[in-house]
């Protein structure tokens, strides 16, 4: 039987998923998600990128003292005014991480930093240092490891290591990768250096794997995983936080890890960040979208009706959202409607029942779904057209 392991939850929505266009945040709203973040129980809260602007800056400082429980991360770049300023903003943590990157690969080095390997190296060595010197725990990204030949990959890693980086972040920066991709590149860093740093991962979903790639990274050896709320983040966005978690929840027969997250929690979180940049899931979204334990489809609704597992693979409640919901549509089936019947009260006989399956269905037909107040409607109007025939035959019997 597998060992179980702790992973640590990363999250980088204030500071990857807050460059997304359209998800920008003040200071005030970092705050607030912070906060959020910390009662979810995320181990650690990338707050911003503190030399970017003044702003964020003042953002980083303000989570820093407020926020005291996770440790608070502040990026970057493997320069020193940018590790300066980092820790400037950080300083006041009960639990700083100053997180440094550079790009290693071969493309980044040749057309963005133009400069060698060699150089590299050294630069990557010189900034983990410096920012030791100010906090015990540094983090180092690699930016663009997916691109980058694995034997420069290592020696990478291996200087961070000694210069004093605590955790080392692998990124599928351009979500280049295929699962397949991760696991060998995280099994031969891990095995370079060993138990001297924690492997992270940090996948970007450019090909709709970032969530794919991160549970391939935990199975190669990772043991952090940098991931946003919704998935929200440059480009496709960012690795989803509750997506990786219930994946793990759910699938603890085949991914023997745990995290300290509170499940409960994510749907509020997730509308938490909503109601702040304004931008709603998409209804379809795994774990927390408005569809995510709907059902529509007749054979679906009795299948729920008999037994939840049936299409179900977790309690609704689990995740924090209000419950199942048997929408009734053109695909509803008997059983779904009897079902919502019963829910507002009304228990029709049969013929009661197929008269108005008809009536719902020919209505779903022009409106997609029937709600509980167009439903009662019909309910009142089938049920008063039947007393209505009933007192006419009595009345027709009495004339007799």
């Amino acid at each position: 039987m597998a060992t179980t392991s702790r992973i640590q939850v990363f999250d980088t929505t204030l500071r990857d998923g807050e460059q997304a266009p359209g998800f920008s945040m003040t200071a005030a709203e970092k705050l607030r998600l912070a906060q959020q973040l910390d009662r979810l129980g995320v181990d650690i809260i990338e707050a911003g990128f503190p030399i970017s602007s003044e702003g964020d800056f003042e953002a980083v400082r303000t989570i820093a003292n407020a926020v005291r429980r996770p440790v608070i991360a502040g990026l970057a770049r493997a320069i020193p005014a940018d590790i300066d300023r980092a820790w400037a903003a950080l300083a006041e943590a009960a639990r700083p991480r100053i997180h440094v990157f550079l790009a290693t690969s071969d493309i980044h080095l040749e057309h963005k930093l133009r400069i060698t390997r060699g150089q590299c190296l050294a630069q990557v060595a010189a900034a983990v240092a410096h920012a030791k010197a100010y906090c015990p725990d540094v983090e180092f990204s690699a930016e663009d490891a997916t691109r980058t030949e694995l034997d420069f990959l290592c020696a990478i890693a291996e200087a961070a290591v000694i210069a004093g980086a605590t955790t080392i972040n692998l990124p599928d920066t351009v979500g280049y990768a295929l699962p397949t991709d991760i696991e060998k590149m995280f099994r031969i860093v891990a095995q370079r250096i060993g138990d001297r740093a924690v492997l992270s991962a940090h996948c970007h979903n450019d090909l709709g794997l970032a969530v794919a790639n991160s549970l391939a990274a935990v199975q190669a050896g990772a043991r952090q995983v940098e991931c946003t709320i919704n998935g929200i983040g440059e480009r496709a966005g960012n690795a989803s936080l509750e997506e990786i978690v219930m994946a793990l929840e759910v699938r603890a027969d085949a991914l023997p890890h745990r995290t300290s997250i509170h499940t409960q929690a994510l749907v509020p979180t997730s509308n938490t960040l909503s109601s702040i940049v304004g931008i709603a899931v998409p209804p379809n979204k795994a774990i927390v979208g408005a569809n995510a334990f709907a059902h529509e489809a007749g054979i679906h609704q009795d299948g729920m009706l008999k037994h939840e597992l049936t299409y179900e693979i977790m309690r609704p409640e689990s995740v924090g959202a209000p419950g199942t919901r048997l929408v009734l549509g053109k695909h509803s089936g008997m059983r779904g409607l009897d079902a919502r019947c019963r829910a507002l009260g009304y228990r029709l006989r049969q013929p009661e029942l197929e008269r108005l399956y008809v009536k719902v269905t020919a209505l779903a037909d022009r409106t997609k779904s029937v709600e509980d107040e167009q439903l009662a409607a019909i309910i009142r109007d089938e049920l008063a057209a039947q007393m209505a025939v009933g007192a006419a035959a009595s009345a027709g019997s009495g004339r007799h």
